[in-house]
């Protein structure tokens, strides 16, 4: 296996722990629709997927009705829920050791406007060489045209040298889709058995683990 040049992250649930902020607007969007007081292990499943496919799939709403939830969402988000957020600890430091040998990029559903609001936040920004989200117009959701719209930035840099590191089974499938291999993360928002099923080549349970792992492959390596 060649070495890795090009580190692909996921924001959500791999980079940073956004959890309060998706979870308090996904609630402030519901209680619009007279949907109240959801519990949390049910708002945990907005975190990673394209907000207006969740609302869809999981309350049943049409696509005209998901879309003005997501517009319900963004009221709150952008103004609050951007900054109830916070690094996992030790991915500061990931992120600047592994940027200094390798290309470092953002690969997420969120609108890129926020992410890169996070990213300085986090002090972290001049770290990725790339960033990619999607539109606020709801374009550039699905996670495989995200990657294709970084590797396009990239130069299209051959894909054994690309990794996608991701939280939920949208990454693993998303980077697979564009014939990349990916490393899930546990202490993410997956499910149980949720990243082995999607297909990830690698599986790290910690921030430590995966700095490990993404300096292993970035590595030269000795003939002999």
């Amino acid at each position: 296996m060649g070495i890795k040049k090009y580190f692909l992250f996921d924001l959500d649930g791999t980079v940073a722990d956004n959890g309060e902020g998706i979870l308090k607007s996904a609630q402030y969007a519901l209680d619009a629709f007279g949907i109240h007081g959801e519990p949390e292990e049910k708002l945990r499943r907005f975190v990673g997927p394209p907000l207006h496919e969740s609302f869809m799939e999981f309350y049943g709403f049409s696509r005209e009705q998901a879309f003005a939830a997501v517009e319900k969402y963004r009221e709150r988000y952008r103004v609050k829920g951007v900054y109830e957020n916070k690094l996992y600890p030790g991915m500061k430091e990931l992120l600047e050791d592994l940027s200094q040998r390798a290309a470092v990029c953002l690969a997420t559903s969120k609108p890129g406007v926020f992410a890169k609001t996070i990213l300085e936040m986090g002090g972290v920004l001049p770290c990725f060489q790339v960033v990619v989200g999607s539109e606020l117009d709801g374009s550039r959701t699905d996670k495989a045209e995200v990657i294709e719209a970084v590797l396009e930035q990239l130069g299209r840099p051959p894909k054994d040298q690309v990794v996608m590191v991701g939280d939920r089974k949208h990454d693993i499938q998303g980077a697979a889709a564009v014939g990349l291999d990916a490393i899930g993360v546990e202490y993410g928002f997956a499910p149980p058995g949720e990243l082995e099923e999607a297909g990830a080549r690698w599986i790290v349970p910690t921030v430590e683990a995966l700095k490990e792992l993404c300096l292993g492959l970035s590595e030269t390596r000795k003939e002999g």
